[in-house]
């Protein structure tokens, strides 16, 4: 892991760095109301979250009778694999979250084109919230998921090229919860029929049915600007070619502006398509309008 970390970690956190380094701190009077760093960041999928599990919270900081949005770009490299994201998503009254993903993961190392995945999310927060609210906020979303070439998915006894999973969440910040730092706890239940977040298509000939999944995410606030944490993300085992475990990471998100999110992690996704533990580092720039 070490070389890992000073080669191809140092190589694509370089223009990430750069980029927060050199931003100027906006005015934000117009970026929304809510308080700083509220909106989470952008997971893999779209939607607002952590980096793996997406939380109750809506992205932006729009607040009753705003709108705000968000733009992102991701990328993770373990072992044998690279996945990069586009995602952009929008926020009506803090009600409503709109969002869209593109996945692309390279499968260089299988000697195999690259996959890429379109995910389209809707988020509903329903009730509460997460600063204020005795018992935090929830919110429900739906993830549609379709795949843009089924050649390798349906070859390892995928059943489909698209899927939708359902998703309800809890989200609750407890001020001065940790040494005097405010602490913030989602958990996430998620139906899915998804191989690897869909990227192996959806359902196989082990299973081709919903199941719940459990997701859950945590955070202290070092301070106004720094939030440091971890997530796991428990995962279906739907094809006999390969076993798939359980997804996890530590990270660590600085948010020096309301207009700008840079999110670092360690993530350990397991067993990848019959390549074994795949661990690395995941990177992603958010910007808030």
């Amino acid at each position: 892991m070490t070389r890992f970390f000073s080669n191809r970690g140092a190589v694509i956190f370089a223009p990430f760095l750069t980029l927060g380094i050199l931003a100027t701190p906006l005015a934000s009077a117009d970026v929304g109301s809510r308080l700083w760093a509220t909106g989470g960041v952008t997971t893999i999928e779209g939607s607002a979250g952590g980096g793996l599990v997406p939380w109750a919270l809506l992205g932006s900081y729009a607040s009753d009778e705003e709108w705000g949005g968000t733009v992102a770009i991701s990328r993770a490299e373990v072992d044998d694999y690279t996945l990069a994201v586009i995602g952009a998503g929008l926020n009506w009254n803090n009600r409503v979250e709109v969002t869209f993903a593109r996945q692309t993961l390279d499968l260089s190392s299988l000697k195999k084109d690259e996959l890429n995945q379109d995910v389209f999310g809707v988020k509903v927060r329903l009730i509460g919230d997460a600063l204020y609210s005795p018992w935090g906020q929830w919110s429900a979303g739906v993830q549609h998921k379709r795949q843009q070439d089924f050649t390798v998915p349906e070859a390892i006894g995928a059943r489909d090229d698209s899927g939708t999973d359902v998703y309800f969440a809890g989200s609750k910040l407890f001020f001065a919860a940790v040494f005097g730092r405010n602490l913030l706890l989602n958990a996430t239940v998620r139906g899915t029929r998804a191989n690897q977040g869909g990227l192996l298509g959806f359902g196989g000939d082990l299973n081709n049915s919903y199941e719940f999944m459990a997701e859950a995410g945590a955070g202290v606030f070092i301070n106004r600007q720094w939030l440091l944490g971890a997530e796991y993300r428990q995962k279906p085992d739907n094809l006999s070619f390969a076993r798939e475990d359980d997804w996890w990471d530590l990270f660590i998100a600085w948010v020096p502006d309301r207009r700008l999110a840079v999110t670092a992690a360690f993530v350990n996704l397991g067993d990848v398509a019959t390549l074994k533990d795949q661990q690395g580092v995941y990177l992603s720039l958010q910007g808030s309008f």
